[in-house]
Parts: structure tokens; sequence; C-alpha cells
């Protein structure tokens, strides 16, 4: 396999390196265990040499027609999407992800970066004209916030590449982008493509770091905004530092999303996604996935003998095997992490284990595997209802009407995501308005679309990526106001 493993550069722009003073680490495939490669690190020397090229490309790039930076993010969806296989095959070595569902993350990525190349020459301000009643004319004009720091997760690297990186660069601004430095495969390729695409040199860096390289993008007065995506944690250090220099920032820190599930929906399919958007996707390794199942006691037993059956469906394995759909997690302290947390549901008889709940043996044992779990009877309040799990886990609880239901998706801290699985209308609104969360998806909607403005509250973060509202993230609207005076209409 060693032949084929790419080899990861820092790209600061177009200049491409093999070193960095970050030292380097060795990247252990999630499948074997094996050291696939030695990825080099950035740290502060590399940011700082990054933000000079990005200041010195910044006013340029931002004097650029909207019709070319259209152009050139038309050609980088382009070529993303031409090498589809490629990057399925680069998420499959960064975190084990099965090569299908790499392909639908090249699928997202790709119309991200269109939808957003599309607003390009279609930034307009507004005119206020009131010079009868005022005596003044007025307009505002869009305008790049300068350079953009961008911290991106690891799981579906690609995915928040095209989230961040492409309306960032839509409204003109330069971009210093630290992808996780445990999943280097798919940026690589990715930064291969923006050059191939046209980006001019010192618009775009990619950086795999470490902390202190992260640290440095934060902390650079030059740099104007960051934009996060991780956990609380890091989040609450990031907005810290941000804070000395009153520097804005967006948010997505992850959640604990519940899905409420009524006696009138369509059962079976409800259960599909419930095992599909948990276990099936990303090894439950995602921010907004359903994890918390709350199901109505009419239907709670039909429902566990459904989810019970299907998840004997979803195939464990190496991800570049056809028809696998659970790959491994993406290191083995996250399976330390989630044996744990099963661990300590066994201890505390907070739930009930109904499908899985170990490691995976045989011929999968050296690798990052756990079974396909689903937990009922779930205490509402324990930490395996609480806490993200990041792992291939359902947490089944019962409720007996709408209000207990609402209640318990409403006890988190989180508030990222929120699913209904109903067929009456006046449910679904009244349920949507209760809940508390950036987003309300009904009988199987996504939440990634990019059309459509993605983002939390409370600990999940704020801010958002998507629509018209996440090109805004990446700009600050100037208004120019001149009095009758100075002979405007003269």
């Amino acid at each position: 396999m060693a032949d084929t493993i790419p080899t990861v550069h820092l790209h600061l722009g177009h200049d491409q390196r093999t070193t960095g003073s970050g030292g380097t680490r060795d990247h252990i495939h999630p499948v074997t265990g094996e050291v696939l490669a030695r990825i080099p690190l950035a740290g502060p020397a590399e940011v700082e040499e990054a933000v000079a090229k990005a200041a010195a490309a910044q006013e340029a790039w931002r004097n650029f027609s909207p019709e070319a930076r259209r152009d050139m993010l038309f050609r980088l969806a382009d070529l993303v999407e031409s090498k589809t296989t490629e990057f399925a095959r680069m998420a499959a070595l960064d975190g084990g992800t099965p090569l299908i569902q790499g392909e639908r993350g090249v699928g997202l990525a790709v119309a991200w970066t269109r939808y957003y190349a599309g607003w390009c020459d279609k930034l307009t301000g507004d005119l206020m004209s009131t010079f009868q009643t005022r005596g003044e004319f007025s307009y505002n004009v869009p305008e790049p916030i300068g350079i953009v720091g961008i911290i991106n997760t690891w799981n579906g690297p690609l995915i928040g590449l095209g989230m961040k990186v492409a309306p960032a660069l839509a409204a003109g601004n330069c971009v210093i982008c630290k992808p996780a430095e445990i999943t280097p495969f798919a940026p690589e390729l990715f930064a291969q493509c923006a050059k191939e695409a046209g980006i001019p040199d010192g618009v775009l860096t990619i950086l795999p770091g470490t902390g202190e390289a992260g640290e440095a993008i934060v902390r650079h007065p030059k740099v104007r905004k960051i934009s996060f995506t991780g956990g609380p944690i890091t989040a609450r250090k990031i907005l810290a530092a941000a804070a000395e220099q009153i520097k804005p920032s967006v948010m997505e820190l992850g959640g604990k999303s519940a899905s409420l599930m009524f006696p009138d929906c369509d059962v079976q399919k409800a259960c599909e996604r419930a095992i599909f958007w948990t276990i099936g996707i990303l090894s439950g390794q995602g921010c907004a996935l359903p994890t918390r199942l709350l199901v109505h006691e009419a239907i709670y037993d039909e429902v566990l003998e459904r989810l019970t059956a299907l998840a004997a469906h979803f195939k464990v394995g190496d991800p570049m095997t056809p028809g696998v759909m659970v790959g491994p997690l993406i290191n083995s302290a996250a399976v330390d992490r989630v044996m744990g947390m099963f661990d300590r549901v066994r201890d505390e008889k907070t739930g009930r284990f109904i499908v899985g709940g170990n490691r995976c043996g045989g011929e999968l044992a050296n690798g990052n595997f756990i079974e396909p779990t689903i937990i009922a009877d779930v205490d509402p309040d324990s930490e395996i209802a609480q806490v993200e799990i990041f792992g291939p886990a359902l947490v089944v609880m019962k409720f007996k009407d709408e209000d207990e239901a609402v209640a318990i998706a409403n006890n988190s801290e989180y508030g990222l995501a929120a699913y209904i699985q109903s067929n009456d209308m006046a449910l679904i609104h009244r349920v949507a308005e209760r809940l508390n969360a950036g987003g309300v998806y009904v009988n199987g909607a996504t939440q990634i679309n990019a059309h459509t403005p993605f983002g939390g509250v409370g600990i999940s973060g704020f801010g958002k990526e998507g629509g018209k509202a996440g090109l805004d993230e990446f700009l600050h609207y100037k208004t120019v106001t001149i009095t009758a005076e100075h002979g405007i209409f003269s």
C-alpha cells in the first residue's frame, strides 16, 4: 500500500513544502493500525509566512472581477468532481470512511463550491435614497473582511473545505486553512485542485499543523475572522484568544440531536433513517446526526424490533471493500472513549444494550472498529444521553405525549439540529417551533444543503454556514451617505 499513499505538503499558496517547523506526525491507518505516512506539520513560522503572502495578495484578489472569481470556483468544483474516485479513496485513508460515503461527501463539497461560485457576480448592496425627507443619499457596499482563518475538523474534511473555503473566497477574502492533521490526504488533493483551477498564489493556504499553528492563526492581528468546526473545549480557547482583539468568529461545535418519532409516521422509513443517520453515516462520527431517538410509547416495542433487524444489515469492515457501510473510528483514543461510555452505561444501569456494545473481534481486532450499537430505555439525564458519543451508536428513549417529547429533546446544552418523524402537519409546525435547535429536519430532510443556513444554538455554537447567511459571515457592509450640501444631483 505504501507506494499508493500520496505525499502530503504544506501549501503556502503555490509553494509546496515537505517539511515544517512543527515537525512531523505518523498517520496511523484506522483500519489496520499501520503507519501509512509521515505528515509534515506547520508551526507558527509557516503561519507568519502565510499571512504575509495573503496580505500581499489580498488587494488584488479583492479587485478581481466577480466573474473571474466565479469562473475559478466553478473550475475548482469541476476539478474536485472529476476526481471523485480519488477523493473517496483519500477519505478512506484519512479516517476510514467507506467508499460510497466518501463519494457522497465529494458531491456535497462540489455542490457547496458551485453554490457559492454562483454568488460571486450577484453581490449587491442596498440603495437608500431619502433626499426629500432627510436631505441625503445613502447606499451600502458588500466588502470582503480580509484574511480569514479556517480551522477545520477531521470528520468529512473535504465537506468542511467546501462549506468554509468556497464562501470565503467567493466573498473576496484570502484564506489560511488549518485542516485537521489527522486527516491530511483529502486537503492535500483539494489544494492541488485549487492551484490547477487558477486560484492566485497567496489567496489560499492549506497548512496541516500543530495546535500552536492553530493558535498562531487565531492570534495573528492580520487574520480578521475565524471559522472553526470542532468541539466546545477547543472553541473556548479560540474564543478567549480572539476576544483579545475583538475578533469575530463562526463556531460549529457539534450536537446531541434528538429525533422525535410519533405514532402517525411511516414507522419503517423512520427506523431506516434512524439507523442510517447514526450507525451508517461516518460510523456515527457526525456533528448533527440524530443520535437520540425519542419514540412514542404506542410504537416503542415495534420500533425496537425494527431497529434491531435493520442494524444487522449494516456491514462493518475495511472501507475499501464494496458493501461496507460502517468503517472504523478515527483512532484508538476514540475507541477507548466510546467503550468507556458503554462501560459506564452497564455499570450505572442507565440503558439496556439490545444490539452491539463491544469492540469488533476477528480480522477487525487490530483496527478501530466498534459494533453497531443500539441502547434502549436510556435515562435522559445520563451521560450517554447528554454527551456526544461519536461512534456507531443510537440511544432510544420513550415518551408518552408531545410535551414530554419536547422536554426530553430540549434537555441538552447542545442545539445544532432536531428531527421530527410525523405526517401530521399541524404537529410538525407546532413541535418545530418548540425545539431548541438551529435547524429542524422532518421525515428525512437533510441538514447541510448549500442553499440553507446551518448552525446551532447553545454550546453548539453560533454563526451560519450555507445560504446567503453563510456568505454574509465573510462580508461586511459599508454604508456611504452623501448630503445634499455636496450637490449630489447637480
